[in-house]
Parts: structure tokens; C-alpha cells; sequence
């Protein structure tokens, strides 16, 4: 059975050559791999709420990894998209430098839920060397396979 991230997942909503430079066309890049998504009920007003909630604070979770995330009326269930950026891409005040980003969007209904994602994301994010793993994975599809096995690994 996927673990709680693969199965929010699909090949069609990794990226892993971000080509923006900054951070907010980054978030853009990144979000839009969910427009058109069937849980998604209006894509501008979700996309408008995680701008808003990423300026009230940073995402970033250090080790060159974000959540962007919105807890929005506008997602039916939760969506989750992943972009990498090769080169990384100044994200915060203190300059921290992000190369992997989960954009998260979730219904307010649901908090248990995102709660839920979020702690197994920083599980998974935890280990340097699968971390390294999911910077080198050459495929959305590898990248994929080696956040399952380490859900497997963690029995997430």
C-alpha cells in the first residue's frame, strides 16, 4: 500500500529541472503542475492562498527543502506537487537556499490530515543520505520509487 506522500503523488506533478530563479516564480512552476487537478476546485483562489500563506512566514524547513502549503475550501483532497531546482533558489529572509519543494494544498476540513502529511514529510526529508537520494534521482518516476522506499523503511 503507498505510504501517506506516494500516494499523493504522480509522475505528472514532479518536476525536477526547476527553471525559475526566485521564489515566487519558483511556487508558480511548481503549483501549476496542479492546475486542472480533479481535487482542486478553483485553481487561482487556491494558487492566491498559498502566495498568501507563504509571505506570512517561511515555508522553508532547512536542508534546502519547502512546504508551500494552503489549507484552502478550494481542495477537495489533499494535492501535493514536487519541483527541484538544480542550482537552488534563495528562499527566505536569511537567504536559505531551496532545491526541493512540496507544494501542499489541503481542505481546511481536514487539519488531522495535514498534520499527518507534514509529519511524515519531515520523517522522510530527515536522513541525509535519502535526501541526497531524492536530489539525484534522474526520473519524476525514481524520484517516486525512493520516496516509497523510504516510507517503506520509516512504515509510514
Amino acid at each position: 500500500m503507498p505510504g501517506k506522500i506516494t500516494s499523493l503523488l504522480s509522475p505528472a506533478r514532479v518536476t525536477l529541472h526547476v527553471q525559475a530563479t526566485e521564489r515566487t516564480a519558483a511556487l508558480q512552476e511548481v503549483a501549476h503542475l496542479l492546475d486542472g487537478h480533479p481535487d482542486i476546485t478553483n485553481f487561482a483562489v487556491f494558487y492566491d492562498e498559498l502566495l498568501a500563506r507563504d509571505r506570512l512566514d517561511t515555508t522553508c524547513l532547512g536542508n534546502a527543502v519547502a512546504l508551500p502549503h494552503a489549507r484552502t475550501g478550494h481542495v477537495k483532497q489533499m494535492v501535493l506537487a514536487v519541483g527541484r531546482s538544480d542550482t537552488g533558489i534563495p528562499f527566505d529572509a536569511n537567504g536559505e537556499i531551496v532545491k526541493l519543494f512540496f507544494v501542499l494544498g489541503t481542505p481546511k476540513s481536514k487539519p488531522g490530515d495535514y498534520l499527518a502529511v507534514v509529519s511524515a514529510l519531515c520523517k522522510i526529508l530527515r536522513d541525509p543520505s535519502d535526501r541526497a537520494t531524492f536530489f539525484a534521482a534522474a526520473t519524476p518516476e525514481s524520484f517516486i520509487t525512493a520516496i516509497t522506499t523510504v516510507e517503506t523503511r520509516l512504515g509510514l
